[in-house]
């Protein structure tokens, strides 16, 4: 498969014809669309550098002259485009372009810079929480998230902030507006029981030194997927964590963290060292966690976490975030004696006001511990310990981990969607090499295998026709 390109180089293909097409935004509508232009070419060779042209082109023509009664719009992509896009990351980048293409553009673009008011973005704002996710009110509710209308609000905020900036407005209309309260994703943790499940399964399946490292270290997903052998010294059991990988549309990069703070080594416990100098015999890649697929790439943190929920499933376990995995190994080391300044170290937060504010519950619990020992000392109080949390952490589970049966290759492949259909997908390589994906939906699994394999049989018999359409064209010319 070829070189994937990057967000802005534009697109280049072959067409049916056998002409190469080239392809690139040059801007957007007033509805937040994008709007292209294209070239055409021989050879892809010619096509790639007559899409360069285009870009050069067109390129003094996205210029925005800056004035205080300029669209909303226009200002609004005139400053991601110069003060914030080239310092956010590129992961960032695809939430605020989206954030500015389906919500802001389309509902405030219109209004002057100078006019828009308090009132026009607090209806904005009601717009987004009783309507804002209209086209997929079927699937996914009408409004939309908290969060997302905050971050919203945030770049309105922060756009307007420079045009006060730069005297284009007397004062910032977004500062009065009032917001959703902010809401942040339920934490949910493992019990003792269901960690021994997750380990064995993940055993089974290949991914135990993954998981064991994660419950051990409490890493983001990009820091673990990004470790590389060189990272570790199993001397002393320094883990040095100073990469992290994005991925942006499908394509990996390998970036510094996203904070000073996060460049940090944590050390290792021993049965964890051990445990990593065997599994490395069995590794032959530079990185810890090569991809099974790609040659000298790590796995993909998309990969990593839907192979969590995987071996979840199979363990019989609640689903949980990949992302959870680090507060278990927060709340255990906390609820096990470290501090909280050592915690926010290993973890990599840039400061322990972070690390309480995320784990207040935890510091609580402690705390109440605490008053429930100096009561004992004072009062000679004997507070009967709960018989289950003793018998949790005395026994060990009799799980046997669950094999998995693996489809056969040419089948498809089977999921379930949020909605709780089944979707069955099939993709198949077309005669001119290009990649062609199709899906299925049914209530059941066994209705959905049924339309799958028929789909799958149709495509197979609509490849061949256009095998014997080609080559009878072949043999005319």
């Amino acid at each position: 498969m070829g070189r994937k390109r990057k967000s802005g180089e534009g697109t280049v293909r072959l067409r049916k014809d056998g002409r190469w097409e080239g392809r690139v935004v040059v801007g957007y509508d007033d509805k937040g669309l994008p709007k292209t232009k294209n070239v055409l070419a021989k050879t892809k060779g010619e096509c790639v550098a007559k899409l360069e042209s285009l870009k050069e082109s067109v390129a003094p023509a996205t210029a925005v002259k800056v004035r205080a009664d300029m669209p909303f719009g226009e200002w609004m992509t005139f400053w991601y485009e110069t003060c914030c896009k080239p310092a956010v990351r590129p992961n960032t980048r695809t939430g605020y372009e989206n954030n500015i293409r389906l919500y802001i553009r389309p509902r405030l673009g219109d209004i002057p810079l100078n006019k828009l008011t308090t009132n026009d973005i607090q209806q904005f704002i009601n717009w987004m929480r009783q309507d804002g996710r209209s086209e997929y009110r079927e699937s996914r509710g009408e409004g939309l998230s908290a969060n997302t209308i905050r971050h919203c609000c945030g770049l309105c905020r922060r756009a307007l902030e420079k045009a006060v900036t730069e005297k284009l407005i007397v004062r910032n209309p977004a500062e009065e507006c009032k917001l959703p309260p902010a809401r942040r994703m339920e934490m949910r943790l493992l019990s003792r029981e269901e960690l021994q499940k997750l380990l064995i399964q993940a055993k089974a399946e290949g991914y135990y030194e993954v998981f064991l490292l994660e419950l051990t270290t409490g890493l983001r997903v990009g820091e673990l997927m990004a470790l590389q052998w060189d990272d570790l010294n199993f001397n002393t059991g320094e883990l040095r964590i100073e990469r992290q990988i994005y991925q942006i549309k499908g394509e990996l990069l390998i970036q510094p963290p996203k904070n000073k703070a996060s460049i940090r080594t944590v050390i290792l416990p021993p049965a964890v060292v051990t445990a990593l100098k065997k599994y490395k015999q069995t590794v032959f890649s530079r990185w810890m966690f090569p991809s099974p697929k790609k040659e000298d790439a790590p796995i993909a943190p998309s990969v990593a976490s839907h192979r969590l929920a995987k071996i979840l499933k199979h363990a019989g376990c609640k689903k949980v975030r990949f992302h959870d995995l680090r507060h278990v190994f927060a709340t255990n080391a906390l609820e096990h004696g470290m501090d909280v300044k050592t915690l926010s170290t290993v973890i990599g937060h840039v400061s322990s006001a972070t690390t309480l504010n995320v784990y207040a519950h935890v510091t609580s619990d402690m705390q109440r511990q605490a008053a429930a020992k100096i009561d004992r000392g004072i009062g000679k109080a004997e507070v009967a310990e709960s018989t289950s949390i003793a018998k949790s952490m005395s026994t060990m589970t009799d799980f046997r981990p669950i094999r998995e049966r693996k489809r056969r290759w040419g089948t498809g492949s089977l999921s379930k969607n949020q909605n709780g259909q089944w979707v069955g997908r099939y993709t198949i390589t077309w005669p001119d090499g290009r990649l062609k994906t199709r899906k299925v939906y049914a209530a059941t699994e066994e209705e959905c295998e049924r339309l799958l394999a028929a789909m799958i049989a149709d495509m197979k018999s609509e490849v061949a026709a256009e095998k014997e359409r080609l080559t009878a064209e072949n043999r005319a010319s």
